[in-house]
């Protein structure tokens, strides 16, 4: 797996959170709705001073039984949005996700807003593009996206200061977002009693995601983090996804102050080797993929999904 260098000032970011903090009208205004089926937590960033909101990591809801695809947790996002009298400007992905199938065409469809990812999408679209023999009528440019952002891009939301990190490790093209004071992890890490997220995919890679999370810990402890997933550690009764970036860094299960990076790096391998792929991993990574769009239907009408067998 590649090593990919994240040793970039964070001083950009930690003056946006610091900056946030001080000015009220600063402060993100969340609202967080999850989905059982995949432990998914999408966000719905409002910028206090306006109407205008992003949509952070959206989901399509797929039975896998059946091959057919809902749209209740997306129309969720949508009746909250209309009910708040909302703008919707960002559809968000903190990355090509493996466990939930995103919504945001469905989304840009009905309420609309510009769809963004990192970068780094159009390395995960060679080598999965690769892995289901995709075609040449696949583009691995990222074109699927509106928006490609890069680490240290700066953009905004309504009148809130938004940075993104570049977080690789987990995936190679991992993005966390800094929203006024807010910050949006992704899969980077989990709540502090959950630890950190695997390695084990395609271009993962268990010391490049300890430097990405060293990054984020770096950040002011106040800062307010929200959760991409959460799986409910062992003795915990109910759900969460807020935290700080102080809880993190002091109290993390896997990566709290102390453990070296060789320490997080065998304990992150050897427990990757445990794991069974997460049930979604085929379905979600093609149409992810693709920002969210199915493989064109085939001359029948039919949207088909591949499964490669004995290659993952």
């Amino acid at each position: 797996m590649a090593d990919i260098a994240v040793d970039i000032p964070l001083a950009h970011a930690s003056a946006v959170v610091h900056g946030s903090l001080e000015d009220p009208g600063k402060r993100a205004q969340v609202r967080s709705f999850f989905d059982p089926a995949t432990f998914t937590i999408s966000h719905v960033v409002r910028d206090p001073g306006s109407s205008a909101c992003a949509i952070i990591d959206s989901v399509l809801d797929y039975d896998a039984a059946s091959g057919r695809t809902k749209n209740v947790s997306a129309q969720a996002l949508i009746d909250y949005i209309k009910s708040e009298t909302l703008e919707v400007q960002w559809l968000l992905e903190t990355h090509a996700h493996a466990d939930h199938l995103s919504a945001a065409p469905f989304l840009q469809k009905e309420i609309g807003g510009q769809l963004a990812i990192g970068r780094e999408i159009i390395r995960v679209q060679e080598v999965f593009g690769k892995i289901f023999n995709a075609g040449t009528e696949f583009q691995r440019d990222g074109s699927q996206f509106d928006q490609l952002f890069q680490d240290g891009d700066r953009f905004k939301i309504g009148n809130l200061d938004a940075t993104v990190l570049h977080v690789p490790g987990h995936t190679p093209a991992c993005l966390a977002y800094v929203v006024g004071d807010a910050v949006f992890p992704g899969d980077t890490m989990f709540m502090p009693d959950y630890g950190t997220a695997r390695c084990d995919f395609p271009g993962g890679d268990a010391r490049t995601l300890y430097r990405s999370i060293k990054r984020l810990t770096r950040l002011p402890d106040y800062a307010r983090m929200f959760m991409c997933h959460d799986y409910k550690a062992p003795g915990r009764d109910d759900y969460a996804w807020e935290t700080t970036v102080g809880a993190e860094r002091t109290g993390n299960v896997h990566v709290h102050e102390g453990v070296s990076e060789d320490e997080f790096v065998t304990m992150r391998n050897a427990r990757d080797a445990t794991l069974s792929m997460p049930k979604l991993i085929l379905p979600s990574v093609q149409v992810n993929m693709r920002g969210g769009q199915m493989p064109p239907a085939e001359d029948n009408g039919v949207h088909y999904l591949k499964i490669p067998v004995n290659t993952l």
